[in-house]
């Protein structure tokens, strides 16, 4: 081989790759492979349970968990399937495919994510909720405070009920020019959007791809606790309200305490004006007017279905069931926001092969978040065949031993902050975090429903900032800000939410 002459191009060196955080179901397939490995060092053991299939507290001994090698790569190699049909047989409580006993698996909440998932796409399909939130902002747009707080509330409301957090990109190139023409910076839009939606899923009510998933692996309703998280997200709201409403008033009297700054043009008043009012926004028409109430009553309709009255207006936990309580859980959800595509494509006029090809897509679309939530429970089918849950779940007891119910609450908190950024699906984190922490719950005589929302919240709080979330990278990307400047917007704000959130936990736990 020849050596280079002079008159060769020297060789430009590669760029270096830049680091990519992981996807959901790459983090969860090594958290499968490294549970699985750890579950030969951590020793076997079990709790005692009660008639209701709770764990005692005091009564953890060692047992032998019975397993070859060939059953420990058979659980490996099955653990997908058992994380969505698996069966625990009820005498040896062994999850496997082909057993005869309860469903341990995951199909009715896998489920029940594409039911939702193809009912939230048709209604988007229709332009319904795009132009009826298009219509909210331009009617006020001349109107600063209130159109922040309509946009933001708007947002809150949806982030509440079924988690509206991506859907948000789509509306920068509305939202950024009315804020611009209002006097405002770029920033304020970004706050508007991005804390709007994300506080209304971080006091998530019944939002079902973070309450909604987390209550089924604590196995409890999705119901339980939603008083306090309702008035949570009233408070947790009106805080983040009133503080991109603060911020946008104070940059509205002296540009230069932007701490985004302006790009040229941003600045001209009368540009941004006629930019703002140049963005066509069409009337709702009769027919986007009746799905969106089609889509209000079946939010409305689940929240009622959901709920246990007695408990929640009595106070009692073991409160007879009123006669008009239907107690629904997944499976009858699942059927509602199938039932309800359909409807809302027969109002909007969709025709047969648009609607079912619609229903398909949205299905298609929501299958990572539905695969992400098996892989959890597969991890946890792992543990439970080789009898470590318990033996986690007695490590942790000794470190919330004799703690008081607020404090534990707040430790729940705490504890899953950075569990949220390790493991950036909702979905994923509450399906894994659920069987070790609700039990806990019992041990402390604190609500299930508790730990659901601190768990909630640990993870909206996280998903507000950190740069592993496309809603938050995104925003800032299409709103022209950079991510530096929107940390130190936002800093001061996630103190607050931060000393709110471990109060509210706190006095639910002394409350349940």
């Amino acid at each position: 081989m020849s050596a280079p002459t002079d008159t060769e191009a020297p060789q430009q060196p590669q760029p270096k790759r830049k680091f990519t955080f992981p996807s959901a179901l790459t983090v969860l397939a090594i958290v499968t492979i490294a549970v699985w490995a750890l579950a030969f060092l951590i020793p076997s053991g079990q709790y005692d349970r009660n008639d209701s299939g709770a764990p005692i507290q005091g009564t953890y001994h060692r047992v032998d968990s019975g397993q070859s090698i060939v059953d420990r790569l058979n659980d490996l190699f099955l653990s997908p399937v058992n994380g969505l049909y698996g069966i625990l047989d009820p005498k040896t409580a062994v999850v496997a495919p082909d057993n005869t006993g309860d469903l341990y698996g995951s199909a009715g909440v896998f489920l029940f994510v594409l039911a939702i998932g193809a009912f939230i796409t048709v209604v988007f399909a229709t332009g319904a909720l795009d132009r009826g939130i298009g219509r909210l902002a331009h009617r006020l747009r001349d109107r600063g405070a209130l159109l922040i707080a309509g946009i933001m509330v708007v947002f809150s409301v949806l982030g509440t009920v079924e988690g509206f957090a991506e859907e948000t990109l789509g509306f920068y190139g509305l939202i950024v020019p009315l804020m611009l023409a209002l006097g405002y910076d770029r920033m304020t839009a970004v706050g508007a959007i991005i804390l709007g939606a994300g506080v209304g899923v971080m006091c998530s009510t019944v939002n079902p791809f973070a309450t909604g998933v987390a209550s089924s692996a604590a196995d409890i309703s999705l119901g339980d606790g939603i008083i306090l998280r309702f008035i949570m997200w009233i408070v947790l709201t009106a805080v983040t309200v009133a503080y991109v409403i603060r911020y946008a008033k104070r940059v509205g009297k002296d540009p230069e305490r932007s701490l985004s700054g302006f790009l040229p043009g941003d600045r001209d008043r009368d540009q941004a004006q006629a930019e703002a009012h140049a963005v066509e926004v069409p009337e709702l028409t009769g027919l986007h007017k009746a799905v969106l109430a089609v889509t209000a009553l079946v939010f409305a309709f689940m929240i009622f279905s959901v709920v246990p009255w007695s408990s929640a207006l009595t106070g009692k936990a073991d409160a007879t069931p009123y006669g008009f309580e239907l107690g629904w859980s997944f499976p009858q959800l699942a059927a509602l926001f199938l039932v309800a595509a359909v409807l809302v494509g027969i109002v909007a006029r969709m025709g047969e092969q648009k609607l079912s090809a619609t229903i398909i897509q949205g299905a298609a679309d929501f299958i990572s978040p539905a695969l992400v939530i098996l892989l959890a429970r597969g991890v946890t089918v792992i543990m439970n065949n080789s009898k470590i849950t318990d033996t986690v779940l007695h490590s942790i007891e000794g470190v919330v031993k004799g703690t008081s119910s607020g404090v534990f609450a707040i430790i729940v908190f705490v504890v899953n902050l950075p569990l949220a950024f390790l493991i950036p699906s909702t979905s994923g984190h509450a399906t894994l975090a659920m069987p070790i922490l609700a039990p806990l719950a019992d041990f402390a005589g604190v609500s299930r429903a508790v730990v659901v929302t601190a768990w909630q919240a640990a993870s909206g709080w996280m998903n507000l900032w950190v740069p592993t979330t496309a809603v938050t990278i995104g925003g800032v990307a299409l709103a022209k800000v950079g991510y530096d400047k929107y940390l130190r917007f936002i800093w001061p704000l996630l103190a607050i939410l931060f000393v709110l959130i471990c109060g509210f936990v706190a006095a639910g736990a002394a409350w349940t």
